[in-house]
């Protein structure tokens, strides 16, 4: 997973195998050390509800996205159009987060989608 923080932003990317774990029920996750016990990560899981819901403890952030919009993503891969959720936070503010699948694996893995024309009558 790469994960790309800029601003109120959060973009995250996974490849195939990644949203394969994710669509089987595990949770994916990134941490970066900082050099000695320092770090940050990232940890990323579904659930049945309606929206997503961001964790924060200071060091890590988990987020549990809603598992229809993602399968309904992983039904129309390899596209370059991900998900984007609003995630208002506590002091009022709100992060972005963006989740994209990688386009090149997604290709690799799946092949190209032929995308058909609407014929005009």
């Amino acid at each position: 997973m790469k994960v790309q923080l800029q601003e109120q932003t959060m973009r995250l990317r996974l490849d195939e195998a990644e949203l394969a774990q994710l669509l089987a029920g595990e949770t994916v996750e990134n941490l970066t050390r900082f050099g000695g016990s320092g770090g940050w990560g990232t940890a990323v899981s579904l659930h049945g509800g309606e929206s997503a819901v961001l964790l924060d403890s200071g060091t890590d952030c988990r987020l549990v996205l809603p598992r229809s919009s993602v399968e309904d993503l992983a039904g129309r891969l390899p596209c370059r159009d991900g998900l984007t959720f609003a995630l208002y936070l506590d002091d009022g503010t709100t992060l972005q987060l963006q989740l994209d699948v990688d386009v090149r694996d997604s290709v690799r893995q799946r092949g190209v989608t032929r995308r058909s024309s609407a014929s005009s009558v």
